[in-house]
């Protein structure tokens, strides 16, 4: 892991060498905050820009991809995989950009099933967001 990053990429980590298509693409880091946050980061090059001059579609979803392994790292305990992925591109950027990642939603999986053992079966998968909120405290 490399931790000794300076200018806009200082208290950034790395994971280079874990995924070499990562590695190619990027490179990316992420920061843990004291408050669980996690931010992620790249500086984009002329590389990864498409022939018009901005951020790459592909990039910016390679990024995305990252960073949902990087947000919710502490909760995954071990080997995962995209199984679905979906986005929507809203603006550009191009080479220069300091380009960041953030994750204020919480993704939930889960099945309805009946029975058990052989007899298992499932009626219901579900999924949803979730977006974490600060408490209120309640009117009197």
């Amino acid at each position: 892991m490399n931790t000794s990053l300076s200018g806009r990429l200082a208290g950034y980590e790395s994971w280079q060498g874990h995924d070499p298509f990562e590695d190619h693409a990027g490179p990316f880091f992420f920061k843990k905050h004291e408050d669980g946050r996690v931010t992620c980061a790249f500086e984009a090059t002329p590389t990864h820009c498409n022939g018009g001059g901005f951020l790459h579609g592909g990039m910016l979803m390679t990024f995305a991809d990252y960073s949902l392994f990087a947000i919710g790292s502490d909760v995954l305990e071990g080997p995962a995989v995209t199984v679905s992925f979906s986005s929507e591109f809203t603006a550009a950027a191009g080479a220069g950009a300091f380009v960041e990642a953030r994750g204020e939603m919480v993704f939930l999986r889960g099945q309805v099933y009946t029975g058990t053992g052989e007899d298992e079966r499932i009626l219901l998968n579900f999924s949803g967001i979730v977006k974490r909120v600060k408490k209120r405290p309640l009117a009197d």
